[in-house]
């Protein structure tokens, strides 16, 4: 398999605009994604000249920029603030608050002002179900499972994927969005069972190059770089044969 072989679409994850601007300059990446912790991690101190920054670099695909209130009042002027910035806009909505109140009546409502919307930090069959059933047939959205995430608690999120995609198939302008991938088998995995999207770092995206590598020569070449790297570190180990002759 190789990058060209992937059905799936590759968007990219962060919130560094100079790897944004590198990242944008490649048409194998259909999109971007970013949210709060990603931004404060970057150092960004405000959120809508940041968002402006990004949407003067990416104006022909796709971008999520994520509310960040816990009310769903202001949860809605914040989702209708940041869809105006750009057609190419999707507002990313938490699937509850943290009150644990699920988002529903919010993502029902902004479906139906035709906001684009990015339903984020899915981690259930349950949310999955329930979150398609308040979206609108007519209008573009996208289901963030974070598969990641339930990888880590030792679950196989790929059967939640499955289960996702199917219930989805009734929303046809709803895609499935691989959240979180921990490795780049993550983006075959996701491409093989149908997943629409896949949102990764560039740590990840730069490893698609090993796509369909040949295992020998890879191994030949991990030989090589230990090799080598030994010898730079001047490492020495006393002949034992020495010693004993001696």
């Amino acid at each position: 398999m190789s990058k060209s072989n992937l059905n799936i679409k590759l968007f990219s994850d962060g919130a560094d605009l100079d790897g944004i601007k590198a990242m944008a300059e490649n048409d194998w990446i259909h999109g971007f994604t970013t949210n709060p912790t990603l931004m404060r991690k970057a150092g960004v101190v405000d959120y809508k000249a940041f968002a402006c920054e990004v949407l003067k670099v990416v104006q022909d695909r796709p971008v999520s920029f994520e509310v960040f209130a816990d009310d769903f009042d202001d949860m809605k002027h914040q989702a209708l603030e940041i869809a105006s910035w750009g057609k190419n806009v999707f507002v990313k909505i938490p699937v509850m608050n943290t009150q644990n109140q699920f988002s529903g009546s919010l993502i029902r409502e902004l479906a139906k002002c035709r906001v684009q919307l990015n339903i984020t930090a899915v981690m259930t069959a349950e949310q999955i179900s329930a979150i398609v059933e308040c979206l609108q047939d007519e209008t573009s959205a996208i289901i963030s499972v974070f598969a990641g995430r339930i990888a880590d608690t030792g679950v196989d999120p790929i059967p939640i994927m499955r289960e996702a995609i199917v219930a989805m198939q009734k929303k046809p302008k709803a895609e499935l969005l691989w959240a979180s991938p921990r490795e780049l088998l993550n983006i075959v995995q996701a491409n093989d069972i149908g997943c629409h999207i896949i949102t990764a770092t560039s740590d990840i995206l730069k490893k698609l190059s090993l796509l369909g590598k040949d295992h020998h020569e890879y191994s030949l070449e991990t030989v090589k770089m230990f090799y080598d790297d030994a010898l730079s570190a001047g490492f020495t180990i006393p002949d034992a044969r020495q010693r004993k002759s001696a």
